[in-house]
């Protein structure tokens, strides 16, 4: 039985990596008392006498959790931004490919993608790995989440009887084009140029949509929408992450249809001149606990679904 610590277990995505690991047979929670969960001396010997952890932290707190591993065998899984490019640790996006399941396979220090950057990367990786997008593409990204990608005082907020009338609206943010998954966005697709980026917050729990939207004249030389068609029919034809033909909502694509499911869907819709790509899953599932411990798995050397809640 493996032994698995949880740093930040009362934030939203940790509370939902609890929740898919306290019932498992094959795994043992290692918990803190309320009065000792932010005591360094008590977190310290928790990340050293398990087999492998979860850091469910700010960035900074993050970075400090992992200075406290002093064993050599603890299998660190950073759920924050402060790793997704650091040298030696492995992103956690398997379906990539197979160095990127090796790197975690064998990999001691795992960063699990942001959400946002979840469906960017699912969409355009392949196209630049088929030569199908030219690393140099200038791209558009907009990206429709539930509320509670914000954490639990953006939850509270929504859920608020009293609250502000704008929260009914979608809201868009990140207008400064300094949004945090912006680094790892490029560094992991292969893209030169950061995509002008439009998330947008609404006023639903769960579910995400990632749109990314391309002129075909902008493709590599020959290429057109079936080549990108047959690029995700290959990478995505089976697992968590699918390629699917048709959306089949009357014209209409829900945030929310993967709501509390880990699993995603990449569409390809428009026409042959203005193609969108699409990708939609649960910003607490594919996009942040479901891709946590979907790694947990792989790292422990067992089918990757176990635990996982799939459409």
């Amino acid at each position: 039985m493996s032994k698995v610590f949880i740093d930040g277990s009362a934030g939203t995505t940790g509370l939902r990596i609890v929740e898919r690991l306290s019932q498992r047979s094959d795994i043992e929670l290692i918990t803190l008392p309320e009065e000792l969960r932010k005591d360094t001396s008590a977190r310290k010997q928790a990340l050293n006498s398990c087999d492998a952890a979860f850091l469910c932290l700010p960035d900074a707190a993050a970075v400090e959790a992992v200075s406290l591993v002093e064993n050599p065998d603890v299998k660190l899984l950073d759920t924050s931004t402060a790793h997704r490019t650091a040298p030696g640790w492995a992103y956690g996006f398997p379906e990539l490919g197979e160095e990127f399941l090796n790197r975690i396979k064998n990999g001691k220090r795992i960063a699990v993608p942001g959400c946002h950057a979840s469906g960017f990367i699912a969409i355009v990786y392949p196209l630049v790995e088929a030569g199908i997008l030219p690393k140099s593409a200038l791209l558009t990204c907009h990206s429709v989440t539930g509320y509670s990608g914000g954490g639990k005082k953006m939850i509270a907020q929504y859920e608020d009887e009293g609250r502000d009338i704008a929260l009914a609206s979608p809201r868009q943010y990140g207008l400064t084009q300094q949004h945090k998954h912006l680094k790892e966005m490029v560094a992991v697709s292969g893209i030169e140029n950061a995509p002008v980026f439009c998330p947008i917050v609404a006023d639903f729990y769960s579910g995400m949509c990632v749109t990314v939207p391309v002129f075909a004249k902008e493709l590599c030389e020959g290429k057109t929408a079936d080549d990108i068609r047959e690029a995700y029919r290959k990478k995505y034809s089976d697992g968590i992450v699918r390629y699917k033909e048709n959306i089949g909502e009357d014209g209409f694509i829900c945030s929310n249809a993967l709501s509390f499911k880990d699993n995603m869907e990449i569409f390809v819709q428009g026409n042959d001149e203005r193609i969108l790509l699409i990708a939609r899953y649960d910003n607490l599932g594919k996009g942040a606990s479901g891709a946590a411990v979907e790694c947990l798995n792989i790292l422990l050397g067992v089918d990757r679904t176990t635990g996982l809640d799939l459409d």
